[in-house]
């Protein structure tokens, strides 16, 4: 008898055992699937993440939520994504059309606060090495030497957040239309330092008059000026000219051409790089 209840103790444990097994198995694949799904999901949210964002997928699990760069931003341009964004709760995003990341740090400070390289600066800092080496070629005996703007430029090129499309249904250049006043209204909160501007500091857009003619406020307040963005005179076939915003492989899509923009839903917008 005891034989038996040993046989009996052996196969209800091997089976139990199989049963244990399969049921952590199905967890496994109902977790991965999960994560899977989720990440998707959080990827179809097209966050516009900070500059130096590593893929989506990677970033939201390389990312630990510290908040340095939202801490270090000097535009206070970078927030936490919130409850509902799942896997991507805590992870930092840029809201432009609130505030846009308007480079004006000028050391890209938010990627090189990061510490664990889901802002990866790596390519900036071999972007603003190289453009020094090649300014020391024909500047080292210059009395006025100064390599940092070089750098600085060169660093920048490297922000890759997005490319900005222009909505052409509602866009004021492409209907023929100027404005005047102040873009975004006097309670606006936002700023940016324009690179036509003396100042070395982001200032209130409220501040800011504009009387254009026909409208590119987009175009002067770019931080990449005319490598990134242009207004392209067109002529049409009856002989009258028409101006549309031209988006060139220089933008960055940091987004100051959306904060900028007077329509009330923005005639340009960023496409993340990761979306």
């Amino acid at each position: 008898m005891k034989r038996q209840t040993d046989g009996l103790n052996r196969r209800q444990f091997l089976k139990s055992s199989a049963i244990a097994v399969g049921a952590m198995a199905a967890v496994g694949v109902g977790v991965g699937y999960l994560q899977k799904v989720t990440t998707e999901k959080r990827v179809n949210q097209k966050f516009l993440r900070p500059p130096g964002a590593i893929d989506e997928t990677t970033f939201i699990y390389a990312c630990i939520k510290c908040g340095l760069c939202i801490q270090i931003c000097p535009v206070k341009a970078i927030k936490f994504a919130g409850i509902k964004d799942g896997l991507a709760y805590g992870t930092p995003y840029i809201d432009a059309r609130e505030q846009a990341c308007d480079l004006s740090c000028d050391s890209i400070q938010c990627v090189e606060t990061c510490p664990t390289a889901a802002l990866y600066f790596i390519p900036f800092k071999n972007a603003g090495e190289k453009a020094i080496e090649q300014y020391d070629k024909t500047h080292k005996a210059d009395p006025n030497y100064n390599p940092f703007p070089v750098q600085i430029k060169a660093m920048k090129r490297q922000v890759k957040m997005g490319v900005a499309e222009v909505n052409d249904k509602t866009c004021l250049a492409v209907l023929g239309k100027g404005f005047k006043g102040t873009p975004r209204g006097k309670d606006f909160k936002g700023v940016n330092r324009s690179p036509y501007g003396d100042s070395p500091k982001a200032t209130p857009l409220r501040d800011k008059q504009y009387d254009e003619k026909i409208c590119d406020i987009c175009v002067k307040e770019c931080p990449m000026g005319d490598e990134a963005i242009v207004l392209d005179k067109q002529t049409r076939p009856d002989g009258s000219v028409s101006y549309r915003p031209k988006v060139l492989d220089g933008c960055v899509g940091c987004g100051v051409c959306v904060m900028v923009c007077p329509t009330e839903e923005p005639s340009i917008v960023v496409k993340p790089v990761n979306a």
